[in-house]
């Protein structure tokens, strides 16, 4: 699998974009500014329809413009032409010319793992964030999982919407109620037959770029203890103070734990980005491993930021890309990298929200 065009227009600091890229590893240089992360994060959108930045729509509309346009050509097992379009009061998205209605028809057709500075939020931040890292990697390698995800999501809505009423409607909260019970105990379940498979996968590839010494322990932790609709019914006091619902597979975690201490406050900086780097690792390899071809990799200008042990374990997942006729884009520098890559760069120079192919010391444009 692999991206062969990509098209923006109105997309960040992007007027106009119409580039072609084969296999291999892509190399995005320029200075700070430029518009180099916004190329990984217009492929991110197509693969997840998220921003890995952690932001909405409105922010990724170019100053000026009412909305942005991204498409692109996916090689795979054959050709499949995606178009998104987002504005303020519209929102299209269309694969090989037909609108997508639901997004289970639409995942997996490019699927892609991002290594950027934000993956640090997995361990230092809110349970949310890895709770998003476990139910994107089910929902690209479990069918039936997203639907699943949305039909509970829903459910969690109007059940919320009900408790925020001053008179709460009972008989339409035990409707919502069975139904997030029916939901919740399959992700429960998916989640915690999952990680199970995840974890030696993580441990692995910690053992590869950790210190020696360092041990790493990783485990679901759901947020319902025993029984889901005995727990809905034990905590209805709360929910009328709360006005909320107060325990459910939207509470569940990913404890991580190093040298038997929590991570997020009791390892040091560099501890803390060989576990999201380990994290990482793991999810691109899981893809690999499940659908027989690798994922795009994006590797967000992190490379100048790791010591050579971190950046060495880059090394093995890049060959194994490389070897199936995968893709990579990179916003670093050359030096940055080892030799032992055994491939052929491909240069391209950002500047100014325009990007160009690099080719000795000359220059060709892309529009």
């Amino acid at each position: 699998m692999h991206l062969s065009r990509l098209k923006l227009r109105d997309f960040r600091n992007y007027l106009r974009l119409d580039a072609e890229f084969g296999p291999g590893c892509h190399v995005l240089l320029g200075n700070n500014a430029q518009g180099k992360t916004n190329i990984l994060e217009a492929i991110y959108l197509l693969a997840t329809l998220r921003s890995f930045r952690g932001c909405g729509g409105a922010q990724m509309i170019r100053e000026g413009a009412k909305g942005y346009f991204v498409g692109g050509t996916v090689v795979g097992q054959g050709l499949s032409e995606i178009k998104a379009y987002w504005s303020a009061r519209e929102r299209k998205l269309s694969l090989n010319e037909r609108p997508i209605r639901r997004l289970a028809d639409y995942f997996g057709v490019l699927r892609a793992v991002v290594f950027c500075s934000e993956d640090l939020a997995l361990v230092k931040g809110p349970a949310q964030g890895r709770r998003r890292f476990l139910d994107l990697l089910l929902s690209q390698t479990i069918p039936g999982y997203l639907p699943l995800l949305m039909r509970y999501a829903k459910a969690l809505r109007s059940r919320n919407a009900l408790l925020k009423q001053p008179l709460v409607d009972l008989v339409a909260l035990d409707g919502f109620t069975q139904e997030l019970v029916h939901a919740g105990e399959a992700l429960i379940a998916a989640r915690r037959e999952f990680v199970p498979t995840l974890a030696p996968r993580v441990h692995s590839a910690f053992r590869r770029i950790a210190v020696e010494s360092d041990t790493l322990d990783l485990h679901y932790q759901p947020g319902v203890i025993g029984d889901f609709a005995v727990a809905l019914s034990q905590s209805r006091a709360r929910e009328r103070s709360l006005r909320t619902t107060v325990v459910g597979p939207h509470r569940d975690d990913l404890t991580l734990r190093v040298n038997d201490r929590a991570a997020a406050p009791f390892t040091s900086e560099g501890q803390k980005r060989t576990l999201a780097i380990a994290l990482k690792l793991a999810q691109a390899e899981h893809l690999a491993v499940v659908h027989g071809t690798p994922p795009l990799l994006l590797i967000d200008d992190v490379m100048g930021e790791l010591d050579a042990r971190r950046r060495s374990a880059f090394v093995p997942l890049l060959q194994q890309s490389f070897r199936a006729g995968g893709q990579v884009f990179m916003t670093c520098t050359e030096e940055n990298w080892s030799q032992s890559l055994g491939c052929d760069l491909i240069r391209w120079r950002v500047e100014r929200g325009q990007l160009s192919r690099w080719s000795g010391e000359t220059q060709a444009s892309v529009r």
